[in-house]
């Protein structure tokens, strides 16, 4: 929910929440090396979000804002995969969003790119092409809250360790994976992920 557009998509008006909307996956949710995303059976719909992804390099607890910026290293795209009609039955009654979100498989993350290669983390282009159309397309510079913003916000409750990955939000564009799509992930002019669902 860090992108207004894509909270417009989803709930029907464009806001800011007061604070992040935050969820953690277990590291069973980890996809990487170009491995295949197997589309669960037992949701009848599972979206692709595309996202850039930060990869903390130190420990960090209760860390500033002005600091934040050290504890990051690398970046890259990644999709965090919704099984989206669990979600909202999960919204409906209340309940917390980790079968939704957690699954295993459900974080597929691109090859990493060193920070200092890439200039403004507040500057960045990124998009998702499937089945060689771009389904989504994101300028982080439009994100309500910045990385920085959400490092300090996400240490106050959880430390963070070296390799903890932060997913950072999606823009709009999100829509149901099938089967035998060919998934792509750019960062700039960069593809960082390619993967196929099976």
């Amino acid at each position: 929910m860090n992108y207004p557009q894509h909270n417009k998509e989803l709930h029907g008006a464009l806001y800011k929440p007061e604070e992040p909307v935050i969820f953690t996956k277990a590291d069973s949710a980890l996809l990487r090396n170009g491995k295949p995303f197997f589309v669960p059976d037992w949701a009848e719909r599972v979206d692709y979000e595309a996202e850039v992804v930060v990869r903390i390099c130190r420990l960090g607890k209760g860390i500033p804002v002005r600091f934040a910026h050290r504890y990051y290293d690398a970046v890259t795209v990644g999709i965090d995969f919704t099984a989206r009609d669990w979600q909202q039955e999960a919204m409906r009654q209340g309940l917390p969003w980790t079968i939704c979100k957690g699954f295993d498989g459900s974080a597929a993350i691109g090859e990493w790119v060193e920070k200092e290669t890439l200039g403004d983390v507040q500057q960045l282009n990124f998009r998702l092409d499937i089945d060689g159309r771009t389904v989504q397309q994101g300028q982080t510079a439009d994100m309500s809250y910045t990385v920085d913003e959400l490092i300090a916000y996400i240490s106050r409750f959880f430390t963070l360790r070296t390799g903890d990955l932060l997913f950072t939000g999606t823009p709009q564009g999100v829509g149901p994976v099938k089967e035998d799509n060919h998934l792509e992930g750019w960062l700039e002019d960069r593809k960082v992920a390619e993967f196929w669902a099976k």
